[in-house]
């Protein structure tokens, strides 16, 4: 067992994110992320990273969609990356926060202009009577905000997860696949090898 900074942990994240980039043949950035309801189902869910510093792994979303409701209810979630390409993965569990309305406001104004218009149009994850309410929401807010910058909408930001335990994994011969986590202790970063 060692005691390693959070600050090599991510290290190592990037190193294996910076490789990802290079031969995943689309969105390298692309990660489950599991969150609970309110009776403690499961729900599982494709999302992209938008961010990773010393404070943890970004993403953005509505809140009012399903992920979104269950993450201000209950803040705790996990992400797995998995690169086919390099035979190797990193799951991630902790706490969530949101982050701050001048993140969400810088990175709102960095999407696409018909990202922004879709945000506002969409009622991520709620019934719709057919494709034809969607398209109409979206020529209402392109008609809307057809001439200068496009607001944040308030119900869209973004979370935050702050590790607690991180695992790598690596594909090895004959299934003995190689298993590092690490859990978050009063004293730092604990590593323990698991068996595979």
């Amino acid at each position: 067992m060692t005691v390693k900074n959070f600050s090599d942990l991510l290290t190592e994240f990037q190193e294996w994110m910076a490789e990802a980039e290079k031969s995943e043949p689309n969105d390298p950035t692309a990660m489950a992320l599991a969150t609970a309801d309110a009776e403690g189902y499961p729900s599982v869910r494709m999302v992209l990273l938008k961010g990773v510093d010393d404070r943890g792994f970004v993403f953005y979303t509505n809140f009012g969609s399903q992920k979104g409701r269950e993450l201000l209810a209950n803040p705790r979630a996990g992400l797995c990356f998995h690169w086919k390409s390099l035979r190797r993965s990193i799951r991630v569990q902790g706490t969530v926060e949101k982050v701050t309305d001048a993140e969400a406001d810088a990175y709102f104004d960095s999407r696409p202009r018909d990202s922004r218009i879709g945000a506002w149009a969409s009622q991520q994850s709620r019934p719709m009577e057919g494709r034809f309410t969607l398209e109409a929401e979206v020529a209402k807010y392109a008609a809307k905000y057809a001439i200068g910058a496009i607001p944040r909408p308030d119900y869209w930001s973004g979370f935050r997860i702050i590790p607690e335990r991180i695992e790598f994994w690596r594909d090895r011969p004959f299934r003995l696949h190689e298993r590092r986590r690490y859990e978050k202790g009063p004293e730092g970063w604990t590593e323990s090898v698991l068996f595979p």
